[in-house]
């Protein structure tokens, strides 16, 4: 079986590019590349794009603001309107949805402070392609960095998300209940991760990359980036 070919957007900014090229490269054992955000393509043979966490252009004006008009941008809009895979993790799943990619917006963390833990994701159906191998109700245990991760989206684009199943994970305790406190930024019905309509683009806050071996002290991350090569696989 050939190697899938992982693109990683990397921006002035960006501090969890090399740990994604890590783990699908060294870890995976899959083609993995760094895309400087001045490109104005993608690597041509680019299977799934992923947008890696950190604090591109210094969250001026507001996190993903900026990156959103970064020229490699509108090569990863036409992937995704291709069907293509993209991953945004952290300031990723803000620029996608800066980039109108995904819907909804981040805003300030509730206690207005960064945050920096470990939290509890309830994976809510297994048909996505990134939770495929997962099991409905699966906890996983993936840490959290972020001081604007509070999603939020109206009331009609809640009930279209919950409607089609785009609700990719949940903040919740170790055995799967969701409640307030398991909540660590406020975030509208306790979301952790949502995909577009077409199931093809995920942004989640939480860091899978930084649980994808025993190393770093946990691999429940790892089923994350399992699935989506196993999506890309079935292609």
């Amino acid at each position: 079986m050939a190697a899938m070919h992982f693109s990683v957007i990397q921006f002035p900014g960006s501090n969890c590019d090399h740990d994604c090229l890590h783990v699908l490269g060294a870890v995976l054992k899959q083609k993995a590349s760094l895309v400087w955000h001045q490109q104005a393509q993608l690597p041509r043979g680019t299977d799934c794009v992923v947008v890696p966490g950190g604090f591109s252009y210094g969250d001026y004006l507001r996190c993903g603001a900026i990156a959103r008009f970064a020229p490699v941008m509108d090569d990863v809009r036409r992937h995704a309107a291709r069907g293509g895979m993209v991953l945004g993790i952290c300031n990723g799943f803000q620029i996608l949805a800066e980039a109108g990619l995904l819907p909804g917006a981040l805003l300030r963390n509730r206690s207005l402070k960064f945050i920096c833990d470990y939290t509890h994701l309830r994976v809510e159906h297994a048909r996505s392609a990134f939770t495929s191998l997962a099991r409905p109700g699966q906890v996983l245990r993936v840490p959290i960095a972020h001081g604007e991760g509070n999603y939020f989206c109206d009331a009609a684009t809640l009930r279209r998300l919950e409607e089609r199943g785009q609700v990719a994970f949940r903040y919740c305790e170790p055995d799967g209940r969701v409640t307030p406190d398991a909540n660590p930024n406020g975030s509208l019905d306790s979301i952790a991760g949502v995909t577009n309509e077409q199931g093809n683009v995920l942004g989640m806050m939480p860091h899978p990359e930084r649980v994808s071996e025993a190393a770093l002290g946990g691999e429940d991350g790892r089923i994350i980036f399992e699935s989506m090569l196993a999506a890309l696989c079935r292609r």
